[in-house]
């Protein structure tokens, strides 16, 4: 079983929000949707999910049409919040476990669960709007998981939260993921994309730049980047042709490696000019491809 768009195009007057768009999600799979702002991601998910139609295209998940399918099916956390302000956190994720077709006994006990899970406990009688930012996105990922969707729909889904927290989200997207639910997230992020998904979508205009298993178009690219750690002479490489400086870092030196440049070449200039720590031929970062095929387009 597998999501896919087809040749999905939505306009808004005047503006082509999403252009002859087609992609594969399989079932099961983590997949990152990316691009920069404006791109058409989240219109592209309002139009996977049936909140608006498309002009053209159609998406359909094992060759049913996406609107056919039950409103348990889906899971969907907006990058706006849409809580309500004065219900209180158990009150309302009970509300929302309802409305996606759990009954009353269902919805309390999973809200139960799912509160504990994300540390809530203490804050189950207080009011949304009592909350902070952090803890409200908690609460809008549970009403989003609550009622064990197969497909889940997250843009933006870090957003707000600190380290200890963004690392709770990761993990309860990975058990998801073993349990075979489909996760389709996207995020500014590129670090958080590279570590837990395994296939991508990068958009830019409405349209498909890349597509794919993240570590093939990782290896597809090559091992054109170069680590480089150094007691010296930090400017060797100013000599060297072919050389581009990517970042400089306290522990280390990273260079995009010109094609007819040879990292032997490099390594003994290294050496001649200090102590080399660390030497080390990469592939690029998923952040790097990101920059390289919409960057230079914006």
């Amino acid at each position: 079983m597998s999501l896919v768009a087809a040749q999905i195009t939505k306009r808004f007057r005047d503006v082509t929000a999403v252009d002859d768009l087609s992609f594969t999600v399989h079932r099961g799979s983590l997949f990152g949707f990316l691009g920069p702002n404006g791109a058409g991601k989240t219109t592209t998910m309002r139009v996977v999910l049936n909140i608006i139609r498309p002009d053209e295209g159609q998406v359909t998940w094992n060759g049913t049409p996406i609107n056919r399918l039950g409103r348990g099916f889906f899971g969907y956390l907006p990058e706006e919040r849409g809580l309500y302000p004065k219900m209180r956190v158990a009150e309302h994720l009970e509300f929302l476990g309802r409305i996606h077709g759990l009954d009353k006994r269902k919805a309390r006990i999973e809200t139960e669960r799912w509160i504990e899970r994300f540390e809530l406990g203490d804050l189950r009688q207080k009011r949304i709007e009592e909350l902070s930012k952090g803890n409200q996105q908690k609460v809008q990922t549970i009403g989003t998981m609550l009622h064990d969707p197969e497909l889940l729909i997250l843009d933006e889904p870090f957003s707000g939260l600190d380290p200890v927290n963004t690392a709770l989200l990761k993990e309860v997207l990975v058990e998801a993921h073993q349990r075979g639910k489909t996760i389709i997230f996207s995020s500014h992020r590129m670090d958080q994309v590279e570590e837990i998904c395994e296939d991508i979508a990068l958009i830019d205009h409405g349209r498909l730049v890349l597509h794919g298993n993240l570590r093939q178009i990782k290896r597809s690219m090559g091992r054109q980047i170069l680590r480089i750690s150094l007691e010296g002479d930090q400017g060797f490489w100013a000599k060297l042709p072919g050389l581009e400086l990517l970042s400089s870092r306290a522990d280390y030196q990273e260079f995009r490696l010109g094609e007819r440049v040879d990292p032997n070449h490099v390594l003994r200039e290294a050496m001649r000019a200090g102590q080399v720590i660390h030497f080390e031929l990469v592939e690029p970062s998923l952040d790097q491809i990101f920059v390289e095929k919409v960057g230079g387009q914006r």
